[in-house]
């Protein structure tokens, strides 16, 4: 049986978060970030079963810190 090796580095940013996520990231309520979408001022994708996802790209663009 083969073994895994261990990844001692951190741990890598997920590319994606729900839009609950996105908005504890953001510090704001849920419904701030579909205004968000809704404006066009953040851009989503669907995942499977039509759940959006916020790119991680797309946070760090509205936070200005790209």
């Amino acid at each position: 049986m083969e073994t895994i090796p261990k990844n001692d580095e951190a741990p890598t940013e997920r590319l994606a978060y729900s839009i609950q996520e996105a908005a504890d990231m953001l510090g704001v309520n849920y419904f701030s970030v579909y205004r968000l979408i809704q404006r066009n001022k953040l851009k989503v994708c669907r995942a499977l079963r039509g759940k959006l996802l916020v790119p991680r790209t797309e946070l760090l663009k509205l936070l200005g810190t790209e």
